[in-house]
C-alpha cells in the first residue's frame, strides 16, 4: 500500500497542475495522514510484540536456570533411595554383633545366633540389591566368560571341563544390562596328569 502511494505521487507531481490535480493531492494529503496513523499503530505493535519477546527469553532463562539446579540436585541425591534402604541391613548387623559381644553361657548356641542373624542380614541384603536391579552372576560350572569374569588361576579338574569356572573367589554382579563387577573365578585347565 505504501509503494502504490509513493508510485502516485511521483506520477501527480509530474503531471502539471490544474484543479483536477489539486483535487488528487488533497486526497493524497489525507492518505498521508492515515498512512503516518497505520504506521504509529505499526510501531506501537512491534513495540508490544518486542516487549513480550523479552519477557518469554527471561522466562525461559530462568526455567533453564531451575532446571539446571534441579538436575543437580537430584544427580547430588541420586543414591539416597538405595541407602535408605540398606540403612535396615546395618542394623541387623549391629544386632548381631551386640549378639556375639554378650556372654552367653553356651558359645554354641550364641554362635549358631550370630550365625543366624547374619545369613538374615544377607538374604534382607540381596533383597534391596534386587529391587534396585542388581543380579548375581552364576559362574561355577559355566563356560569361562572374560566379558563376566577375571581368571585368576587355572586349576586341573577331572570333574570341571577345560575353561569352565570350578570355584570362584568374588561373585559377580550385573545392574540392569552392565556388568557391575565381574566374577572373581579359578578356570579349569582340564583332567591333570
Amino acid at each position: 500500500m505504501v509503494e502504490e502511494n509513493r508510485q502516485r505521487m511521483e506520477a501527480q507531481e509530474a503531471a502539471p497542475l490544474d484543479d483536477e490535480n489539486l483535487l488528487d493531492e488533497e486526497a493524497l494529503e489525507a492518505e498521508k495522514g492515515q498512512d503516518a496513523d497505520s504506521r504509529e499503530a505499526l510501531e506501537q505493535e512491534l513495540e508490544s510484540v518486542r516487549d513480550q519477546l523479552m519477557r518469554i527469553a527471561a522466562e525461559f532463562e530462568n526455567y533453564k536456570k531451575r532446571m539446571e539446579r534441579e538436575q543437580a540436585k537430584m544427580a547430588r541425591y541420586a543414591g539416597e533411595n538405595i541407602l535408605r534402604d540398606l540403612l535396615p541391613t546395618v542394623d541387623n548387623l549391629e544386632r548381631a554383633l551386640e549378639q556375639g559381644a554378650e556372654g552367653s553361657v553356651d558359645p554354641v548356641a550364641q554362635l549358631g545366633g550370630l550365625l543366624e542373624g547374619v545369613e538374615l542380614t544377607q538374604k534382607s541384603l540381596l533383597a534391596t540389591l534386587e529391587r534396585f536391579g542388581v543380579q548375581p552372576v552364576e559362574s561355577v560350572g559355566r563356560p569361562f566368560n572374560p566379558g563376566e569374569q577375571d581368571a585368576l588361576t587355572m586349576e586341573a579338574s577331572s570333574e570341571v571341563p577345560a575353561n569352565h569356572v570350578v570355584r570362584e573367589f568374588a561373585k559377580g554382579y550385573r545392574f540392569k544390562d552392565r556388568m557391575l563387577r565381574h566374577a572373581q573365578v579359578v578356570v579349569s585347565s582340564g583332567p591333570g596328569k
